[in-house]
């Protein structure tokens, strides 16, 4: 059970469903996040185009993901499509599904170190970590990274230890790595000051990791560690366009390619 969630989602959220009971005219499916509360796909609303047979498109202990379309509190009734969501949508709302899930457990563990339930930790600074970052797994991830980050939530020293010892027990931020061959060089005889400055430039950044390695004159390593590799690719291209920019400030000049030759 998610704790932090509302009672009923939104029309137009997408919410995980356990398909329960199938028939002709359309599919019964249990809300996963919603405690389990029933929602109705209509067979008009399975696929696109015209189905013949439904359980071509859905069957009973199927896991999938709907687009909310209505929501009758008072009858406790949600109405829900699964044609209107595309398999990009389907694996992202299942991952943060399962990230949530497991963000629960991370919570149930700072409570149990603090000598409270879920629903009392949730309470606490659940809440607050929401507020915050996001979502949940999203204040795990952050704090551990950079467990610094809670010291904007406000939350009580020994709270605040817990959840950093937990986010940094079992949260693995995903990163990648990229690197490149540089060369610099400069006429002038002051080159090596010029070329420490044009390599200060070339890591000095706030969003990812960058480090330059010395290989033999007039060679340097350059890596890139990061979360993604269209980020990567881009701190590449920008830590190599301050080493250039510089380097030739001074006369000098650098070149980069991807690997080196053999």
């Amino acid at each position: 059970m998610m704790v932090h969630k509302a009672e009923y989602p939104e029309v137009g959220d997408l919410v995980v469903c356990s398909v329960e009971n199938v028939k002709n005219f359309g599919a019964f499916v249990a809300l996963d996040e919603y405690g389990g509360k029933e929602g109705f796909i209509h067979v008009r609303d399975v696929a696109t185009g015209w189905v013949k047979y439904i359980r071509d498109h859905v069957r009973e202990g199927q896991k999938i993901v709907c687009k909310v379309l209505g929501v009758d509190r008072e009858r406790g009734h949600i109405d829900l499509s699964l044609k209107q969501v595309n398999e990009h949508q389907r694996r992202e709302k299942i991952q943060e599904w399962k990230n949530e899930k497991k963000a629960d457990k991370l919570l149930e563990i700072v409570g149990s170190k603090m000598g409270k339930t879920l629903e009392q930790a949730y309470a606490e600074v659940g809440e607050k970590l929401v507020k915050e970052f996001g979502t949940l797994y999203g204040a795990f991830e952050e704090v551990s990274s950079s467990p610094e980050a809670l010291k904007e939530v406000g939350l009580d020293k020994k709270w605040a230890a817990a959840v950093a010892d937990v986010a940094k027990e079992n949260i693995e931020i995903p990163s990648v790595t990229i690197d490149g061959l540089l060369e610099i060089s400069s006429p002038k005889s002051d080159a090596i000051d010029h070329i420490k400055k044009a390599l200060a430039a070339g890591v000095d950044s706030d969003e990812v990791e960058v480090s330059i390695h010395y290989i033999g004159a007039p060679r340097y390593k350059i890596t890139i560690s990061a979360e993604d590799y269209k980020m990567a690719e881009q701190e590449l291209k920008d830590a190599v366009e301050r080493i250039t920019t510089s380097i030739e400030k001074h006369g000098g000049s650098a070149s980069f390619r991807r690997k080196e030759e053999k």
